[in-house]
């Protein structure tokens, strides 16, 4: 099928006059009649018929050409239309539609939002309140912000340290250490008794604390003894993300056997046995309040260990109270709670709490039996006679070995 060129289409007739503006004098001197009669006729036909002009907002397209034709047509009528219009449909036909509003003539411009309160407070809206509600999110409040942050402070017993760091240097100078640098992405595993350096100050690890949990996953915390005298208690994970992040940072090497050397000896090092007692609200740790302690040992400070025990499952996601405290001189803080933990394990509790994170925690910590057992205890392991003792959980005493009726 040939298609029509632009010039076919408009040489075609213009049956509703739409290229009579554009068109020559000459054009318009052998179309126009034509068009105009046959319009006036086309119209005057479809008023005969429905009893109205043509509506150009009608939704038959034929009826809306014809609109819009005698609109424009019956604005200026020639003389042949006038005489040729036998109803008088020009006489009465309607003026062109006014222009439709516009939108900022609606309301005044001091009427317009200013901000999505405004708008959300429009009463014509009719929103429904719910839609603000949360549901499944907890409130700030209630959200489980750390209590414990590992500032860095003065450090109270730093000249039990200062020695220490004074020979490091000392050996890093006569090349018996090594300062090697750490690398971006380099897995570190620091242990007590490790050396480095973070921000140009030589870090001592002097204390890696019982294990506890961070989003599920096993973590400890560390005390670590800075050269210039203060100390801190970060999680493993937060300092070793500090040293990787500083690009000074050194890995100090230990002397002979690397990292299967013992740690360095303290002299005169203290430590604080702890024993803490739950306020959990868990009725199945409620219950046993007056005979449930946890025994803990920490070089730091204890009411820094325990403070934020309500987001720590080795405390049963619950604060503490603090029922005792024993003082140790000179003994590895970790060999002594094994041995307390070891030394009581026929009474420890069996115990489950969940973490923030769902999952399920088994605390190895925590004891039945009565808090005083646990000083007598101490005063053993510092008396270096606790090895002659055993721990009778039918009685709930500690007997001397050998001789089952002795007991202190």
């Amino acid at each position: 099928m040939k298609r029509l060129t632009l010039e076919d289409i408009f040489a075609e007739d213009d049956e509703l006059g739409l290229l009579m503006d554009d068109a020559s004098p000459s054009q318009q001197g052998r179309g126009t009649r034509k068009t105009e009669l046959d319009l006036l006729e086309q119209v005057s036909r479809f008023y005969e018929e429905h009893g109205r002009f043509p509506d150009n907002k009608a939704e038959d397209h034929d009826e809306m050409c014809l609109a819009a034709a005698w609109t424009r047509m019956a604005q200026t009528p020639s003389p042949a239309m006038k005489e040729a219009d036998k109803l008088g449909l020009l006489a009465e036909s309607t003026p062109p539609s006014p222009t439709l509003p516009d939108w900022r003539d609606e309301q005044a411009f001091t009427d317009i939002p200013q901000s999505l309160d405004d708008i959300l407070n429009d009463d014509s809206l009719d929103i429904d309140d719910s839609l603000f509600t949360l549901r499944h999110s907890s409130p700030a409040a209630e959200r489980a912000v750390p209590e414990h942050q590992a500032f860095i402070t003065p450090c109270a017993n730093f000249q039990d340290y200062e020695a220490l760091f004074e020979a490091v240097q000392q050996e890093i100078a006569n090349g018996t250490r090594k300062a090697k640098r750490i690398k971006k992405n380099q897995i570190l595993e620091p242990a007590e008794g490790d050396f480095f350096i973070r921000n140009g100050l030589i870090a001592y690890v002097a204390e890696k604390y019982e294990k506890t949990y961070r989003h599920g996953d096993r973590e400890h915390r560390l005390r670590i003894i800075f050269s210039n005298g203060t100390e801190s208690d970060p999680l493993m994970s937060s300092f070793r993300k500090s040293l990787t992040e500083d690009k000074t940072a050194r890995l100090i090497s230990r002397i002979g056997l690397g990292p299967l050397a013992g740690s360095e000896t303290i002299t005169n090092a203290t430590g604080t046995i702890y024993v803490a007692r739950s306020l959990s609200d868990i009725p199945a740790i409620r219950k046993l309040r007056g005979e449930l302690y946890k025994i803990g040992v920490t070089s730091g400070d204890v009411r820094r260990r325990v403070a934020d025990a309500r987001n720590d499952p080795t405390f049963l996601m619950a604060p503490v109270d603090i029922v005792a405290t024993y003082t140790l001189v000179n003994l590895s803080y970790r060999k002594v709670e094994d041995c307390l933990h070891r030394f009581f394990a026929p009474s420890r509790a069996k115990l489950h709490v969940h973490d923030r994170m769902g999952k399920l925690i088994y605390p190895q910590e925590w004891f039945l039996l009565p808090a005083a057992l646990i000083g007598q205890a101490a005063h053993l392991i510092q008396e270096g006679t606790l090895h002659l003792y055993e721990y009778d959980p039918h009685q709930k005493t500690i007997i001397r070995k050998n001789t089952p009726q002795q007991s202190l």
